[in-house]
């Protein structure tokens, strides 16, 4: 996997994470009465900026992880089907 690609998995695993951890605080903000439609892309923008803080190695092996679940809950999802 290239670098490119594993920043991408990692910033993409990593708002997914982040947006399940602060789901009620997230609702708070998107609910009140100053936030407006415009402030969305800034809003993940500061999320996702949060992913840089990441070093390297600690990206490659959190991806690897997040792979090996998303493969792990693929192969469940297939064997209930069967």
């Amino acid at each position: 996997m290239t670098e490119t690609n594993m920043n991408h998995v990692f910033s993409s695993s990593y708002l997914q994470r982040l947006t399940q951890e602060l789901s009620e605080d997230l609702d708070k903000v998107r609910n009140a009465d100053d936030f407006r439609a415009d402030s969305v892309p800034f809003l993940v923008h500061a999320l996702a900026q949060g992913s840089s803080q990441f070093p390297k190695d600690d990206k490659k092996r959190i991806v690897q992880a997040y792979e090996k679940q998303t493969k792990d809950e693929k192969n469940l999802m297939e064997d209930k089907e069967s």
